[in-house]
């Protein structure tokens, strides 16, 4: 019986590797299952055969999905009788602005209805959807080492496992579209992390494990609280791209060297080892830190404005400008560059953050000795029960007091108003560089070069008189003409030299911030929660002292907040300091050199 699967994600077929081009929506054939590496091959309506990622399609009759979570259960059903009606489908109503979901719901974007949360679902959710709309999911791609049979694990462990997880930059600005109204579907596969964050903070707030992994302190600072920061700054330098190949060369890939300044001992890389971090890193810490995405693994069509290319064409012996805008496959030597250029600044962000620099999942990424280390260090990580809100039970604060409810939801209102706001200007900083990109690379050239096009021509007119006493000026003019067609490649090429950083770091706090709308609802989720405990204990479904234990946990999950956003700030006034500095140095030697070529074109006058 032939086997059918949905595409769930346009896909558009690399020439030369044996791919299929398929379409959002279009039913295929599967004709060979045991092809490996994350890919299927598949035959289309019209007779085509060609391998297709599996993460792009779901077979029609998937297996249901079973979580292999080990945390323990918890009677939730005690809320059953404090239940307001059912949210809304506000979440979903909202296009892609991950801040909608505040606008809707007062609880920060999460239903209020307890029982529709059991452990183990996203908030608000049952749990036969968590899966297919969670809480840390891309809309769409085909990546990662946490996907289908991991290549990694193909290419060195004996043992092969399954798992899932979606990525991509889609979205607007590349990296917001994380979770909470932007998780429309699943790939086909089966979790791979047996911890998966998909509960509500009622897991941790009605936990009676004790607390599992190493401690993370939070102390006071003179800004408030923040975490405990290393005496040594981690950094490390992705370099060195490879192109290698698999699978007797039908398929290729880009491996990367990543050197930690710990040890100064390089470690190769895939970029799906790099995702497989992020879905770790994710899984563990994205309740209380946000987790930005990784650069995007493809580009199919879309010119990206780091690879805006200005080429000079002869043509009829007069000089044409143009912008081309080339394909840009996964190895396209542009792309690549700035692929590595975005990993690396990826990288350099999470070494800063002293929690996820000093994890065990990451220093292995960096620093792991050989095969076999990695596999068990690999394993071992995937096995981790400490992962979603249950990160908050081995936050302590030290000599902190703890806080009141009221104060906690002042924090968190306060932090959620500030980064709305900052998302806002980081668009539209973005959208105001994107039109000048734009313009410095289109029409502005353009304008440049037509003036020194007519003063060239004036000069041939005034060299057709004949007269004999104006070949200074012609001179002259044809200097001045050929003056401004040079700034016209300056203005060109401009924007790569200054705007070019700018816009990257930009881009980077747009992908940050839009993960701040799912850090922050954890929050306000486990305030509502402390709210609805009150009414518990007067009907004697907990104690006083478990309503107690309850309060104290948000008040740890607040300083946990605090620590973060004052990291945030810090990291933030550091980044713009430094790029505004080299946006403005470049400017100034743009502006200079400039004036020089019209100082030099304006000595070849003759003062008169």
């Amino acid at each position: 019986m032939e086997t059918k699967a949905q595409v769930l994600y346009d896909f558009t077929a690399e020439p030369g590797n044996n791919e299929l081009s398929v379409r959002e929506g279009e039913t295929i054939t599967l004709t060979n299952q045991n092809v490996g590496g994350g890919w299927i091959e598949a035959k289309n309506s019209r007779g085509e055969v060609g391998l297709v990622p599996e993460d792009y399609i779901e077979i029609k009759q998937a297996q249901p999905f079973t979580s292999g979570g080990n945390a323990a259960s918890l009677d939730l059903s005690l809320f059953d009788s404090h239940i307001p009606a059912p949210a809304s489908t506000a979440q979903t109503s909202n296009g892609n602005d991950p801040w909608a979901v505040f606008d809707n719901n007062a609880s920060g974007g999460v239903s209020n209805n307890w029982a529709a949360q059991p452990e183990g679902t996203e908030t608000g959710k049952t749990s036969s959807n968590a899966w297919h709309s969670g809480g840390h999911v891309h809309p769409q791609a085909y990546q990662g080492a946490g996907a289908e049979d991991d290549e990694w694990d193909e290419e060195w462990d004996d043992v092969k496992s399954s798992g899932g997880y979606a990525e991509s930059e889609a979205g607007e600005g590349g990296a917001i579209n994380r979770g909470g109204a932007h998780g429309s579907s699943m790939k086909i596969a089966l979790n791979k992390f047996p911890g998966f964050s998909k509960s509500g903070p009622e897991l941790y707030l009605l936990s009676k494990q004790p607390a599992k992994g190493t401690k993370l302190p939070v102390y006071g600072g003179e800004v408030g609280p923040v975490w405990a920061y290393p005496d040594y700054q981690l950094d490390c330098v992705v370099a060195d791209p490879k192109k290698g190949s698999k699978m007797y060369g039908l398929k290729s890939y880009i491996e990367y060297q990543v050197t930690p300044t710990t040890t100064n001992k390089p470690v190769n890389h895939r970029y799906k080892h790099f995702d497989w971090l992020y879905e770790r890193l994710l899984d563990k810490f994205g309740s209380a830190i946000p987790i930005p995405c990784l650069p995007d693994k493809q580009v199919t069509g879309e010119p990206f404005l780091s690879q805006t290319v200005w080429c000079k064409e002869v043509q009829n012996e007069h000089n044409t400008w143009f912008i081309n805008t080339p394909f840009l496959g996964r190895f396209e030597e542009e792309f690549i560059k700035m692929r590595m250029e975005r990993l690396q600044g990826w990288m350099s962000r999470m070494c800063r953050h002293p929690v996820i620099s000093s994890s065990e999942v990451f220093q292995l990424f960096l620093s792991y000795k050989d095969e076999k280390d990695w596999k068990t260090g690999k394993r071992k990580a995937e096995k981790d029960e400490t992962v979603g809100v249950m990160i908050f039970s081995t936050i302590e604060p030290e000599g902190l007091p703890d806080l009141d409810l009221t104060e906690v939801e002042q924090k968190c209102e306060q932090f959620n108003r500030f980064t709305r706001a900052m998302d806002d200007g980081v668009k539209d900083l973005l959208t105001v560089g994107n039109e000048h990109w734009k313009r410095c690379t289109g029409p502005l050239p353009k304008e440049y070069q037509r003036i020194g096009k007519a003063f060239q021509n004036l000069s041939s007119v005034f060299t057709s008189s004949g007269y004999e006493g104006e070949a200074a000026l012609t001179d002259a003019l044809t200097a001045a003409g050929k003056t401004y067609e040079d700034i016209a490649q300056m203005v060109a090429e401009q924007p790569k030299k200054d705007l070019h950083f700018l816009m990257e770091t930009n881009n980077e706090y747009k992908g940050l911030l839009g993960c701040f709308p799912d850090t922050i609802g954890v929050h306000k989720a486990a305030i509502e929660k402390v709210k609805e405990g009150d009414k518990l204990v007067a009907t004697g479904k907990i104690t006083t002292s478990e309503k107690t234990a309850m309060s104290k946990r948000a008040s740890t999950m607040s300083y946990a907040l605090q620590a973060e956003m004052n990291h945030f700030h810090s990291n933030r006034i550091y980044d713009y300091n430094r790029v505004m500095q080299q946006y403005l140095e470049q400017q100034v030697k743009f502006y200079e050199m400039i004036a020089e070529k019209l100082r030099n074109a304006h000595s070849q006058f003759t003062t008169m």
